[in-house]
């Protein structure tokens, strides 16, 4: 088998980059990524990049922001009383807190503002609203095998 299809398990080494060259993560001085196609575990424009390349094959792939993260959903970003924090966090622009709703469910936000009485946060992914580039190196193709 020579070239990446859905359902085969894949190993990548990329380096992701915004749309300024700022590079957001990347496999370099690490294991690649491994994972198999068609699962939904990655962004769909990452795994139709692979889609056809052959193993040891590099290519730079730029991923709009529909088939990434998609928009910023401004219903994501809400203002909160700084008197609902806990009172040992001093919140800073680009602090990560965790909200817990009632019924369990965690969502990581992150604060976009700090004014006197309240703070901004958004639930938005961080790359929300990016287009990305992606370079791809396809070091591992295995069939993915399917019981029943």
């Amino acid at each position: 088998m020579n070239q990446v299809k859905e359902n085969n398990t894949v190993k990548v080494h990329y380096t992701g980059k915004l749309s300024d060259g700022q590079v957001f993560d990347s496999s370099e001085g690490k294991e690649p990524l491994e994972f198999t196609l068609g699962q939904g575990r990655l962004i769909p424009g990452f795994e139709k990049g692979l889609m056809d390349m052959k193993l040891n094959e590099k290519k730079t792939v730029t991923i709009a922001k529909e088939e990434a993260y998609g928009e910023v959903n401004q219903d994501l970003i809400q203002e909160v009383q700084k008197s609902e924090l806990p009172q040992e966090i001093t919140p800073e622009v680009g602090m990560g807190l965790v909200s817990k709703s009632s019924d369990g469910q965690e969502m990581n936000l992150q604060v976009i503002e700090v004014r006197e009485e309240s703070i901004v946060l958004d639930g938005n992914h961080p790359l929300a609203g990016k287009d990305l580039t992606f370079d791809l190196e396809v070091v591992e193709i295995k069939d993915t095998v399917v019981t029943e």
